[in-house]
């Protein structure tokens, strides 16, 4: 029986009716209706992500299949920071911290859609998503952990595929992430009064002497009465 494979990326436990999913499976001979909510209930725990969904159709007995992909790399960092987005400067905002285990967790979820053939070196790509996102990791920046899972100081929580926190860890979590708020707005404040410095120097204040170079409007002449001819 022929089979079509629809691939759609939809918000999870939240997708609608509408474009893309919609217009995708019109004319297909199947209940849209019922396939939104199948991939809803399917999804819900991926709540907010961008989740990859397959819906394979079965053209003669209008029946269909739902096969849930995972989130990006990006989307799972995110959640587990709590972040909606990425810091946009990378290397001085942080977006958001994290504990390797929360990296060595994403790296044991996303092993079959990853690179790496070892645990560490899939840890190593998903830090690198961590530059990229400007995410801090062990109160550090992403570039820096880098740096320390070359020389080894985590091979042995990734040898013991270590994802849970102690309660001290749990601790030292909320910590980093409470330190990477507080850098976050200190740049932010700095970064907007030197925008107001900058705009300030541009206008010059009322009543101030015109800038060197400037000309400045010469006096009128006093015009003298003409003489009457005698």
């Amino acid at each position: 029986m022929a089979k079509e494979m629809i691939n759609l990326l939809v918000k999870g436990g939240a997708a609608t009716a509408g474009p893309p999913l919609g217009p995708a499976l019109s004319g297909k001979g199947i209940n849209i209706g019922q396939v939104v909510k199948d991939i809803n209930d399917k999804t819900k725990g991926l709540a907010g992500m961008d989740v990859p969904v397959k819906v394979i159709v079965t053209s003669e007995t209008k029946s269909y299949e739902i096969t849930v992909g995972l989130p990006p790399t990006s989307a799972l960092l995110k959640k587990e920071a709590g972040a909606e987005k990425g810091s946009g400067l990378a290397g001085t905002k942080p977006a958001g911290a994290l504990k390797i285990e929360h990296i060595i967790g994403i790296a044991e979820t996303k092993a079959d859609a990853m690179l790496g053939k070892t645990l560490k070196a899939r840890v190593k790509e998903i830090v690198g998503t961590c530059v990229s996102l400007g995410m801090n990791v062990e109160g550090k920046p992403a570039k820096v952990i880098m740096k320390e899972l070359e020389s080894g100081i985590y091979d042995s929580k990734i040898k013991a595929k270590k994802i849970t926190l102690t309660a001290e860890e749990n601790s030292a979590w909320e910590s980093e992430k409470q330190a990477a708020i507080r850098q976050a707005e200190q740049l932010e404040k700095a970064v907007a009064a030197a925008a107001a410095a900058a705009q300030a120097a541009e206008t010059p204040a009322e009543g101030a002497a015109p800038a060197e170079g400037a000309k400045a409007d010469a006096p009128k002449k006093e015009e003298k009465p003409a003489k009457e001819k005698k």
